[in-house]
C-alpha cells in the first residue's frame, strides 16, 4: 500500500525533499534528495543527515520509491493518524521525538494510546493532573492514560454501556503501572457510594497482588508474573461499589527455578527480610540465601526497594481488606513452609529409589509448620501409588522424580494459596448493592518471543492473537462507522485477518487438541506429539513450519512474528500432576485449618492443580454456575491446562466483546532500563507485536486525513482568493479542492469532514508553505527595499552633517588660534610687569622688615638698660638699708651687754656689804627690834607685790603675746629681705648673661641674614617647583574629582541597590506576612467549609434515614431557648437544631455547650445592662437638667437650713459644755457646804450616806469628763463640716442661739440638771453606737479586703502552678488545658457577674422608678402650662399628643409578634425570588427589615425573641442556599444582604470604631439592651459560606466557557494555522461547544457584574469576586495550556495576549483595575509571552529567566517541551536550550506542582461599609407580604 501511495506521489520526490531509506543500526534513516527524480531513473541521490552523500538504489522489478518524510511542523503529533505520511518510519520517528525531545511518553495512535516507560518518576500523575483530566474531552488534552480512563468513565455514564482497557506489551513495558493508574483515576473521580472507602480497597489490592505475582526479571524488577483482569463496579450514580478480578495463567515454575538475576515471588524475600520480628519466630526464617527456591538467581536485593518495608505495606493492605492477623499469620506459615520444602534434600537409597534421611530439619519445620506428620510426608515424598483395575501398588521413585514431586508439590501449594488469596479479595471488593456498569482493566502480557520458547510463551502468544482479532475487529468497525456517519462510499479496506492463525491453534485437530489428545494416551510423549504436528499441519497450513535443524520444535507464523516453539516439557506442564497423596497427607492435617480450606475444593475445581486461570472470580461472570453431577465433576477433574485456559479465554473474550474497548499499548524502549534511552529496534520489534502499525495500515488504506470543514478554510485560506471565499463553507472548500488536487478520488466530501488519501495533507502543505514562502519572499524584498533606501537616506543625510560639523570644526579652529595668540601677547605684558611689580615689592618689603627689626632691637637694648638701673637702685636701697639696720642691731647689742656688765659689778660690791654685816650681832639685834612691826609692813606690802606682780604679769603677757607677733613678722621680713637678696644676686649674674646672650645673639643675626639671602633664593627655586607641582597637583585633583564623583555615583546606585533592595526585602517580609496572614485567613475558611460539607453530609444522611424509616422520631424536642444555631459555626452545628418547617428542634446538646451559651447569654446579659443603665442615666440627667431652675431656690433654702441646723447645733454643745462647768462648781459648793454645815448629822462626812451620795457624785463627775471630751470631739467634727459650707451666714449663726443660751441658763434646780445630764447620756449612748456600728463596718470591710487578697494570691498560686504543669505538656495537651481552664474561669467570672447582675437590676429598677416620677413631674409641669393658657378653661380636655407627632418620632422599629416570626422568614428568606420580586426592591431590604425587627426585640429587651429571630434567619438563609444554591443571582442576593445585616449589626452596635460615620439619629438607633458581638462572628462565618457558595457557582458557569474562549477560539481571525488533527480530536465523546467565545466569557462577567450590583453587593467584595474570576480563568487556561501540545505555538501566544488585554480593557471599563485582578493572570500572560520570545541563544534564556517569575520551571520547562510550529518558518526550541533554562533556574526554591490549583479560593474579607440610609425613611412593599410587621 504504501509502496502504491509513493507511486502516485512520485511529483513529490524533487530536489530538497525528504525520505526514509532502511538502516542496519537505527532502522530507518532520514535523507535528502540532492537532485529530481524522474520517471524511469534507477537511483536517487541522496544526502544523510551528517552530509555523507549516497546513492539509493532502486529495486528494478517493483522500482518502490523510499518512504516520504512528514514535514517538521507534523513531526511530534498527539495522534499518530494525524501525520500526512502514514508509515513505519513516520511513527517510529515521532514517537521518538516526543520520547526524547518532549519528554512525553503518551502519544495516540488512532484509539490506541501508545505508552513509553521512562524508567523514571514522572510528575505527571497527581491529584492535580486528575483534576484537570476529569470532565475533558478525549482529543482535547494532550495523551495521557488519564485522558483513556475518562473517556471510558463517560463512555459509561453516557451509553450505559460497560467499558475496557486493554493494557498490553511485554514484560518492563509499564503494564502494571498503566492499570494502576487507571484505576487509580477512577477512584478519585467516582468516589465510593457508601462510606466502605470501596475505592481505597480496590487500590489496596495492588500491592497484595504485586507481592505475591511479581517478581523480578532481566527486563523488569516488578514484571506482573500472571494476567488479570479487574471489573470494577459502579452504582446507578456511577460512583464506585465493589470490584472483582480475574487472573490467569499464573508462572508456578518460577516457585521453584529462576533464572540468573531473577528473584522468585516478592513475598518470599519480604518474609524473609521481616524474620526478626516477633510474630515470626516461630517460621524459623532466615536471609534469602539460605533457601534453595530464593537464591538461584543470585541476586535477592532489588536496588531501591526495602523488603521489610514492602512487607508492612502488604500487611496494611490485608488488614484493610478484612483478612485478620489468624489468616495472615496462617498465610505466612504456609509461604514459610514452602521454602522449607524447597531445602528438603533427597539421597539415592539405589537407581530406582530414593530416601529422605531421618530427622531432617527443613522437612521436620515443614511438617511443624503443616500440621502434617513427618513419616507421611517424607514417605510419600519418595514413593507414588499406582492403580489398576484391581489392585493398588506403591511404588518407589528415583531421586530425580522425587525432586520433581517435591517442586510440584510446593507449586501446587502456591497456586492453592494464589487462588484462595484471589477469592478472599475479591470477597473484600464484593459488594451487596447491585452492580448497574463495569470497567474492566485487562492486564495481560504482550507477545513474547525468546531464543527458547515453550507452553507459557505458545499460551502468551495465543491470547494476544485473539487480542489482537479482537482488536482489528473493532478498528474495522470504527472505521466503517466513521464513513457511515459521514455518508461518503464505503470501500473494502483490505486488513490483516489471523483467524487462520487462531484455527491453527484452538480448531479441531489444532496444536492444543493434538495437545490434550497426546496427554491422554499412556505413553505420550513430546516427540511423537511434534510429529503428530508436522502429519498434520506441515502441508496443509502455510503458517505453520518445521525448522530445519530440529524434530523437537515448530514454528508458528503470528501477526506480530514468527515464533519457534520447543516442544520439550509442553506434554508436562500442560497436565501439571501432583502426586495425589500428598494432597491427602495435607489435608489430614487437624491443626492447621486454612490449609484444609485451601484444599478443600480439590474435587470441585476445575484442575487438580488450582492453576491461576481459573480463581473464584469467574463466579462474578454473568454464567450460570455449572450443577453438573459427581460424574461430571470427576470429568471436569481431568481437564488440561491448555483447556482451562482456553475456555477462560473463550469467556475473557466474550466479557470484551460485551464492552467498549480501549486499549493501551505499552512499549519498552530499551532493555537496559535507562531512563528517556530509545532503541528503534526494540521499539518497532514491539509496535509490529502490539498492533499499532496495523492500526496506522488500516488508517493508511482508506482516508486517514479528516478536517472539518471549518478547519479546512482556517488552515488553507491563503490558498483561496477573495473571489473563492463564499458564505457557505462547504462550498468553499469543494470549489478549491477541485482547483488544488485534480484527481477526485484523493479526497471525499462528508457530512461535516472532508476525508483525505495519505500523503494529501502534505501536497496541500507544500502548497500553503510555497504560497507562503512567495509572500514572504515579495515582503522581504519589499522590506530590504525600503530598508536600503532609508539605509542610503541615513547615509547622506549623515555625509552632509559630517561635512557641516568639519567645516564649522575648521572654521572655528581659526577663531581659535587668533583669539589665542591676542591673549598670548597681552598675558605676555601682564605677565612681565607682574614680575616686575613683584620685585620691587619684594625688595620693599625687605627694606621695611630690616628696619623694623632693628628699630626693634634698639628700643629693646634701651628698654633693658632703663631696667637694669632701676633694678640696682632698688637693690641698693634694700641692701643700704639692710646694713644700717644690721649696724644698729650691734650697737644695741652691745649697749645692753655693757649696762648689764655694770649693774653686775655693782651688785656684787652691794652684796659683799651684806654679807659683812650679817654676821654681826649688833646686826641680829636690830633686826630683832620693832619685828613684829615689820612684818605686818611686810604683809602688807607683799600684798601690795602680789597685786602689782598679778598686774605686771599681766601687762608681762600682753607684753609678751605683741613681742611675739612683732618678731613674727620681723622674721617674715627678715626672710623676705633674705630672698631679696638673693634675687638681687641672681639678677646680678643675670645681667652678665644677658650680655653674653646679646652677643651672641648679634652673631646670630648676623648668620641669620646670611641664611635668609640663601634661603630666598632657595624658595625661589621651590616656588617655582611648587607652581609646578601645583599644576601636576591640580591635574591629579582633577582626575581625584573624577574619579570622587564616579566613587560618589557608584555609591549612590550602591545606595540605591541597597535602598531598592532593603525595601525589596521589606516588601517580600510585607507579602510573606500577608500571605501567611491570608494563609491563616484561607485555613480557617477551608475549615468552615469542610465543616459545612460534613453538615451537609450529616443532613443528608438524617434524610436517607428519615426517608429510609418514613416515620417521624418520637425523640425530637425543641431547641433550649439558651441555643443560638448562629454559634454553630465556632462551637456546635446549626443545622442539627433545626427542621424543614423551622418549628422542630434537635438532639439535645452536652454540658460543655450548655456552659459556653451560658457564658455568652450572661455575657451579653451584662452589657446590655450596661448600656441600658447608662441609657437611663443619660435620662435621668436631662431631666434633672430641665427642672434646673426649678431647683436652685430649694438647694438655696435647704442649704441655708442645714447651716443653721449645723451652727444651732454647735451652740448647743458649747451651751452643754459651759453647763456641765456650772455644774461642777455647784457641786463642789454642795460638798463644802455638807462638810461644814453643823446641823447635817446624818449626812456628816464619813457617814455611810455621805460616803454613799459623794462617790455617786466622784462617779457622775467622771462621767461627765468622759462625756466632756466625746462632745469635743464631736465638736470638732461639726467645727469641720461647718467649714465645708461656703455659703452660711454668720450673722444668723451669732444671733440664733440666744434664746437657748437664756434657756439653759435658767436651769438651776436639780431636777433640770438631772434632766439635762440625763439627755447628755443618752446622746453619748447614741454616738458611741453609730461609732461601734462605724468601727464594725471598717473591720468587715478590712475583713472584706483580706479575704479578696487571699483569694487573689491562691489565684496566683494556682495560675503559676497550670502555668508550670502546661509548659510540661506536649502542644496538643498544652492547648486543651488552656481551654479548660479558660472555660472554668469564665464560668466562675459568669458567677460573679451574674450577682453583679442583680445588683444593677436593682439599681436599673431604682433609676426608671426616678426617671418616671421625674417624667410625671414634666407632664405635669407641661400640663400645668398648657392649662394656664389665656382664653381656655380648665374643663376643657388636653390632647398633648398628636398624630403628625408621633409620625415624626418613628424610631425605625418593626413590631411582630412571637407567632409571626415563621411567617417572617417564609415570606421574607423562603419565598422571595430575586429575579421577581426582590428585582425592584431596594438594595439590601431584606437585611434592613430583619435588623429593624431586631431592634424591637432589643427594644423591649426580650432576650428570647433576639435568639429566636437569629436562629431563624440564619437556618433560613442556609436552607434556602441549599436549596437554590446553583443559582447565582440566588446566592448573590443572600450574600449581600448577609454582609447588609452584619454591616448593620456593627454599626448600630454602640461600639465607636463603628459609629464614626453615623448620623446623630442613626447613634439614637443603637442597640441598647444586647451586645450581639458572637453573633456577629458567626454572620461573617455565614458570610464566608455563602461567598464560597458564591464561586463555586461562579465556576460551574465559567468553566465550559473558559477553554473554548480562550484558547480554542480564534479572536484575531487568520492569526492561528490550524495543525492537521488526528483520530482523538472527533470522537463521539466531544460534544458541540464551539459556540463559546470570549465575548461569551465578557457577557457573562458583565452578567455576573451587573447582579452583584443591582443587589448592593459590597465594593470591596465585588473586587474580591472578579479577582477570584480572573484567578479561574487564568488557572484553567494556563493548566490546558501545559496540557495541550497543539495549543503550545506563536499564533496561539498572540491569540492569549489579545485575550488578555480584553478582560484587562473590561476591568479598567468596571474601576477595578486595583482589585488584583491583573495580577491573577501574570502566570498566563507570562506563558503566552514564552511562547512569542525567541527561543535559541543564552541571552535569551536570561531573558526567559528574568521574564516568568511567575512561572514555576516545571511550566516553564513544560512549555518549551511543548512548543509546537504551526508553520513551516516556525523553529523548534532544542533540547540543548532547555538544559540551559533548566540550569539557570534550578536554584528557585518552588513547589514542584506542575499545574495551578483551580480549586484555590482567596480568604476573603469584609470591610466595614456603613448604611447612610435612615431606618425611619424605610417604606415596606405590600408585594413582601409583610403586613404584620408594626412601625414603631
Amino acid at each position: 500500500m504504501h509502496e502504491n501511495m509513493n507511486q502516485e506521489l512520485d511529483f513529490m520526490f524533487v530536489k530538497y525533499a525528504r525520505v526514509w531509506i532502511p538502516d542496519v543500526e537505527e532502522v530507518w534513516r532520514s535523507a535528502e534528495l540532492t537532485k529530481d527524480y524522474r520517471q524511469g531513473d534507477g537511483a536517487l541521490q541522496l544526502q544523510l543527515e551528517d552530509g555523507k552523500e549516497l546513492e539509493y538504489k532502486l529495486d528494478p522489478k517493483t522500482n518502490n520509491l523510499p518512504h516520504l518524510r512528514n514535514p517538521d511542523i507534523l513531526v511530534g503529533e498527539n495522534d499518530l493518524t494525524a501525520l500526512s505520511y502514514l508509515h513505519e518510519p513516520a511513527v517510529l520517528h515521532n514517537l521518538k521525538v516526543r520520547f526524547i525531545d518532549s519528554k512525553l511518553i503518551y502519544t495516540y495512535c488512532g484509539i490506541v494510546l501508545v505508552a513509553i516507560n521512562p524508567y523514571e518518576t514522572l510528575p505527571i500523575y497527581g491529584a492535580d493532573i486528575i483534576n484537570a483530566y476529569s470532565g475533558q474531552n478525549m482529543g482535547d488534552m494532550d495523551p495521557h492514560i488519564f485522558a483513556v480512563a475518562e473517556e471510558a468513565y463517560k463512555q459509561m455514564a453516557r451509553d450505559e454501556r460497560n467499558q475496557s482497557i486493554i493494557v498490553s506489551g511485554e514484560s518492563g513495558a509499564g503494564k502494571t503501572v498503566s492499570a494502576k493508574y487507571a484505576m487509580r483515576y477512577f477512584a478519585t473521580v467516582s468516589g465510593s457510594a457508601s462510606e466502605a472507602n470501596v475505592e481505597e480497597k480496590v487500590l489496596a489490592s495492588n500491592p497484595i497482588m504485586e507481592s505475591i505475582g511479581n517478581a523480578k526479571t532481566t527486563r523488569n524488577d516488578n514484571s506482573s508474573r500472571f494476567g488479570k483482569y479487574i471489573e470494577i463496579g459502579f452504582d446507578k450514580r456511577y460512583h464506585i461499589i465493589g470490584a472483582n478480578m480475574r487472573t490467569y495463567l499464573l508462572e508456578k515454575s518460577r516457585v521453584v527455578f529462576q533464572a540468573d538475576e531473577e528473584r522468585n515471588y516478592h513475598i518470599f524475600y519480604q518474609l524473609c527480610a521481616s524474620a526478626h520480628l516477633p510474630e515470626f519466630k516461630a517460621l524459623k526464617l532466615g536471609k534469602a540465601d539460605d533457601f534453595h527456591y530464593t537464591k538461584q538467581g543470585r541476586n535477592p536485593v532489588i536496588d531501591g526497594i526495602d523488603d521489610a518495608k514492602e512487607m508492612s505495606t502488604t500487611r496494611n493492605a490485608f488488614t484493610l481488606l478484612g483478612v485478620n492477623e489468624s489468616y495472615q499469620m496462617g498465610l505466612f506459615r504456609i509461604l514459610a513452609s514452602i521454602l522449607h520444602l524447597g531445602n528438603v534434600e533427597v539421597k539415592d537409597r539405589d537407581s530406582d529409589s530414593s530416601i529422605i534421611p531421618p530427622n531432617n530439619g527443613h522437612l521436620s519445620v515443614f511438617c511443624e509448620l503443616m500440621g502434617v506428620t513427618y513419616q507421611d510426608m517424607s514417605h510419600w515424598l519418595c514413593h507414588k501409588k499406582l492403580k489398576t483395575a484391581t489392585e493398588t501398588y506403591i511404588k518407589p521413585i528415583p531421586k530425580l522424580q522425587a525432586i520433581n514431586a517435591r517442586d510440584a508439590l510446593a507449586k501446587h501449594i502456591y497456586a492453592k494459596l494464589f487462588n484462595w488469596i484471589v477469592d478472599h479479595v475479591n470477597k473484600a471488593l464484593h459488594s451487596t448493592v447491585k452492580q448497574h456498569s463495569f470497567i474492566g482493566v485487562l492486564d495481560i502480557y504482550g507477545f513474547e518471543t525468546f531464543e527458547i520458547n515453550s507452553f507459557e510463551q505458545f499460551c502468551i502468544n495465543y491470547a494476544n492473537e485473539k487480542l489482537q482479532q479482537q482488536f482489528n475487529m473493532h478498528v474495522f468497525k470504527l472505521e466503517q462507522e466513521e464513513y457511515m456517519k459521514e455518508q461518503i462510499p464505503w470501500t473494502l479496506i483490505d486488513f490483516y485477518d489471523n483467524q487462520p492463525c487462531i484455527n491453527l491453534i484452538e480448531a479441531k485437530m489444532g496444536v492444543l487438541d493434538l495437545l490434550d489428545e497426546e496427554c491422554k494416551m499412556p505413553k505420550g510423549s513430546d516427540d511423537s506429539w511434534a510429529q503428530k504436528l508436522y502429519n498434520t499441519h506441515l502441508k496443509t497450513c502455510a503458517l505453520f513450519e518445521k525448522p530445519r535443524m530440529s524434530n523437537k520444535a515448530f514454528i508458528i507464523q503470528h501477526f506480530a512474528d514468527k515464533v519457534e516453539y520447543q516442544c520439550d516439557g509442553f506434554l508436562e506442564k500442560n497436565k501439571d500432576t501432583v502426586n495425589e497423596e500428598q494432597i491427602h497427607v495435607l489435608k489430614a492435617s487437624k491443626k492447621f485449618d486454612l490449609l484444609v480450606e485451601l484444599f478443600q475444593d480439590e474435587e470441585k475445581a476445575t484442575s487438580p492443580t488450582g492453576a491461576a486461570p481459573t480463581t473464584g472470580g469467574r463466579t462474578r461472570l454473568s454464567v450460570k454456575p455449572d450443577k453438573s453431577k459427581a460424574g461430571q465433576a470427576s470429568k471436569e477433574h481431568k481437564k488440561t491446562v491448555g483447556l482451562q485456559f482456553r475456555n477462560s479465554l473463550h469467556l475473557l473474550m466474550e466479557t470484551l466483546n460485551a464492552t467498549t474497548p480501549h486499549y493501551v499499548r505499552c512499549i519498552k524502549p530499551n532493555d537496559y532500563k535507562f531512563a528517556f534511552t530509545f532503541d528503534p529496534k526494540r521499539a518497532v520489534q514491539q509496535l509490529r507485536a502490539c498492533g499499532v502499525l496495523e492500526t496506522i495500515r488500516i488508517s493508511a488504506a482508506g482516508f486517514p486525513s479528516r478536517w472539518t470543514y471549518q478547519e479546512f478554510f482556517s488552515r488553507y485560506r491563503v490558498l483561496m482568493k477573495q473571489k473563492d471565499v463564499l458564505t457557505d463553507r462547504k462550498m468553499t472548500c469543494k470549489n478549491v479542492l477541485e482547483k488544488l488536487v485534480q484527481d477526485q478520488d484523493k479526497y471525499q466530501f462528508g457530512k461535516t469532514k472532508i476525508f483525505f488519501r495519505a500523503g494529501q495533507v502534505a501536497y496541500l502543505e507544500k502548497l500553503r508553505a510555497d504560497k507562503l514562502r512567495a509572500a514572504c519572499i515579495r515582503i522581504q524584498k519589499t522590506i530590504r527595499c525600503w530598508l536600503a533606501r532609508k539605509k542610503y537616506l541615513r547615509m547622506k543625510h549623515a555625509a552632509t552633517t559630517i561635512q557641516r560639523y568639519v567645516r564649522g570644526y575648521q572654521a572655528r579652529c581659526l577663531a581659535k588660534f587668533l583669539r589665542r595668540t591676542r591673549a598670548a601677547i597681552i598675558i605676555q605684558k601682564y605677565q612681565r610687569m607682574y614680575v616686575q611689580r613683584k620685585c620691587y615689592k619684594r625688595k620693599q618689603a625687605a627694606a621695611l622688615v630690616m628696619q623694623c627689626i632693628l628699630r626693634a632691637y634698639m628700643a629693646r637694648q634701651l628698654y633693658k638698660a632703663l631696667l637694669r638701673e632701676h633694678k640696682a637702685i632698688i637693690i641698693q636701697k634694700m641692701v643700704r638699708g639692710w646694713l644700717a639696720r644690721q649696724w644698729f642691731k650691734r650697737s644695741l647689742r652691745a649697749i645692753v651687754y655693757l649696762q648689764c656688765c655694770i649693774r653686775r659689778m655693782r651688785a656684787k660690791r652691794e652684796l659683799k656689804k651684806l654679807k659683812i654685816e650679817a654676821r654681826s650681832v649688833e646686826h641680829f639685834k636690830k633686826l630683832n627690834i620693832g619685828m613684829e612691826n615689820k612684818i605686818m609692813q611686810l604683809q602688807r606690802r607683799i600684798d601690795e607685790q602680789n597685786k602689782d606682780n598679778r598686774s605686771l604679769s599681766e601687762r608681762l603677757n600682753g607684753l609678751e603675746i605683741s613681742h611675739a607677733a612683732e618678731s613674727e613678722r620681723l622674721r617674715v621680713e627678715v626672710t623676705r629681705l633674705r630672698g631679696a637678696e638673693e634675687d638681687a644676686k641672681n639678677n646680678a649674674n643675670k645681667v652678665t648673661t644677658l650680655l653674653e646672650e646679646l652677643e651672641r645673639l648679634r652673631k646670630d643675626l648676623q648668620n641669620t641674614q646670611k641664611e635668609k639671602k640663601v634661603i630666598e633664593e632657595w624658595a625661589k627655586t621651590y616656588q617655582d617647583e611648587m607652581e609646578q607641582m601645583i599644576s601636576e597637583l591640580k591635574e591629579q585633583n582633577h582626575l581625584l574629582k573624577n574619579e570622587k564623583n564616579d566613587l560618589n555615583r557608584m555609591i549612590q546606585e550602591q545606595g540605591q541597590q541597597w535602598t531598592e533592595k532593603m525595601q525589596r526585602a521589606l516588601k517580600e517580609e510585607t507579602e510573606q506576612l500577608e500571605n501567611d496572614l491570608n494563609e491563616e485567613r484561607s485555613r480557617y475558611q477551608n475549615l468552615l467549609t469542610e465543616h459545612l460539607r460534613l453538615e451537609e453530609k450529616y443532613d443528608d444522611l438524617k434524610e436517607e434515614i428519615t426517608l429510609a424509616v418514613n416515620v417521624p422520631k418520637p425523640g425530637h424536642r425543641r431547641t433550649d431557648s439558651t441555643h443560638s444555631s448562629n454559634e454553630s459555626e465556632c462551637t456546635y452545628n446549626s443545622e442539627f437544631a433545626e427542621s424543614e418547617e423551622g418549628s422542630r428542634g434537635g438532639e439535645d446538646v452536652s454540658k460543655a455547650i450548655l456552659d459556653m451559651s451560658l457564658f455568652l447569654k450572661l455575657q451579653k446579659r451584662v452589657s446590655e445592662l450596661e448600656q441600658e443603665k447608662q441609657s437611663l442615666q443619660n435620662e435621668l440627667d436631662r431631666r434633672e437638667e430641665q427642672f434646673q431652675r426649678a431647683r436652685a431656690r430649694d438647694d438655696e433654702e435647704h442649704k441655708k437650713a442645714r447651716s443653721a441646723e449645723l451652727e444651732y447645733e454647735s451652740l448647743k454643745r458649747q451651751e452643754l459644755e459651759s453647763e456641765n462647768k456650772k455644774l461642777k462648781h455647784h457641786l463642789n459648793e454642795m460638798r463644802q457646804s455638807l462638810r461644814g454645815s453643823p446641823e447635817a448629822g446624818s449626812a456628816a462626812p464619813g457617814s455611810p450616806a455621805y460616803t454613799v451620795l459623794l462617790d455617786q457624785l466622784n462617779s457622775s463627775n467622771e462621767e461627765l469628763e468622759v462625756r466632756k471630751e466625746e462632745v469635743l470631739i464631736l465638736r470638732s467634727q461639726l467645727v469641720s463640716q461647718k467649714e465645708a459650707m461656703q455659703h452660711k451666714d454668720e450673722k444668723a449663726t451669732m444671733t440664733e442661739p440666744l434664746p437657748y443660751i437664756e434657756d439653759v441658763q435658767k436651769l438651776t434646780d436639780a431636777k433640770e440638771i438631772s434632766q439635762a445630764y440625763m439627755g447628755l447620756k443618752d446622746t453619748n449612748r447614741l454616738l458611741e453606737s453609730q461609732l461601734q456600728a462605724q468601727r464594725r463596718s471598717h473591720e468587715n470591710e478590712v475583713e472584706v479586703l483580706r479575704g479578696e487578697l487571699q483569694s487573689v494570691k491562691e489565684e496566683n498560686n494556682r495560675q503559676q502552678q497550670l502555668l508550670a504543669q502546661n509548659l510540661q505538656l506536649p502542644p496538643e495537651a498544652r492547648i486543651e488545658a488552656s481551654l479548660q481552664h479558660e472555660i472554668t474561669r469564665l464560668t466562675n467570672e459568669n458567677l460573679d457577674l451574674m450577682e453583679q447582675l442583680e445588683k444593677q437590676d436593682k439599681t436599673v429598677r431604682k433609676l426608671k422608678k426616678q426617671l418616671k416620677v421625674f417624667a410625671k413631674k414634666i407632664n405635669d409641669l407641661e400640663g400645668g402650662q398648657m392649662d394656664v393658657s389665656p382664653g381656655q378653661t380648665t374643663d376643657e380636655p388636653v390632647h398633648p399628643v398628636n398624630i403628625p407627632r408621633r409620625e415624626k418620632d418613628f424610631q425605625g422599629m418593626l413590631e411582630y409578634k412571637k407567632e409571626d416570626e415563621l411567617k417572617l422568614v417564609k415570606n421574607l428568606i423562603l419565598e422571595l425570588k430575586p429575579r421577581g420580586v426582590a428585582v425592584n426592591l431596594i438594595p439590601g431590604l431584606p437585611a434592613y427589615i430583619l435588623f429593624m425587627c431586631l431592634r424591637h426585640a432589643d427594644y423591649v429587651n426580650d432576650d428570647q425573641k433576639v435568639r429566636s429571630l437569629l436562629t431563624s434567619v440564619i437556618n433560613s438563609i442556609k436552607k434556602i442556599l441549599k436549596k437554590r444554591g446553583d443559582d447565582f443571582e440566588t446566592v448573590s442576593f443572600w450574600l449581600s444582604n448577609t454582609c447588609r445585616f452584619l454591616h448593620c449589626l456593627k454599626q448600630y452596635s454602640g461600639d465607636d470604631q463603628f459609629m464614626k460615620h453615623n448620623t446623630p439619629k442613626q447613634n439614637d438607633h443603637c442597640l441598647s439592651n444586647f451586645d450581639l458581638a458572637e453573633y456577629r462572628q458567626v454572620l461573617s462565618d455565614l458570610a464566608i459560606q455563602i461567598y464560597q457558595q458564591l464561586i463555586k457557582c461562579m465556576e460551574n458557569i465559567l468553566q465550559p466557557m473558559i477553554v473554548s474562549g480562550m484558547l480554542e477560539h480564534e479572536t484575531i481571525q487568520g492569526v492561528s494555522g490550524v495543525k492537521p488533527t488526528g483520530l482523538r480530536k472527533r470522537t463521539s465523546s466531544i460534544a458541540d461547544e464551539g459556540t463559546y467565545t470570549l465575548d461569551s466569557i465578557i457577557r457573562q462577567l458583565n452578567t455576573f457584574h451587573s447582579i452583584m450590583c443591582q443587589h448592593g453587593t459590597d465594593p470591596e467584595l465585588i473586587k474580591q469576586v472578579v479577582k477570584q474570576q480572573f484567578y479561574i480563568i487564568g488557572a484553567v487556561t494556563l493548566n490546558n495550556l501545559l496540557l495541550r501540545k497543539d495549543m503550545c505555538s506563536w499564533s496561539k501566544g498572540m491569540q492569549i495576549r489579545y485575550n488578555v488585554s480584553q478582560l484587562e480593557e473590561w476591568l479598567r471599563d468596571k474601576n477595578l483595575m486595583t482589585c488584583g485582578a491583573k495580577e491573577t493572570l501574570e502566570p498566563l500572560i507570562q506563558a503566552a509571552q514564552l511562547l512569542q520570545v525567541k527561543k535559541k541563544t543564552d541571552e535569551d534564556a536570561e531573558a526567559i529567566c528574568s521574564m516568568c517569575n511567575a512561572l514555576s520551571t516545571a511550566q516553564i520547562v513544560k512549555v518549551l517541551n511543548l512548543y509546537t510550529p504551526v508553520n513551516a518558518f516556525e523553529e523548534r526550541v532544542s533540547v540543548l536550550f532547555i538544559r540551559t533554562i533548566q540550569t539557570r533556574l534550578r536554584d528557585r526554591k518552588e513547589s514542584p506542582q506542575l499545574l495551578m490549583d483551580t480549586k484555590l479560593i482567596y480568604p476573603v474579607t469584609f470591610p466595614f461599609n456603613p448604611s447612610s440610609l435612615a431606618l425611619e425613611t424605610i417604606q415596606i412593599p405590600g408585594s413582601l407580604n409583610l403586613a404584620f410587621l408594626t412601625r414603631v
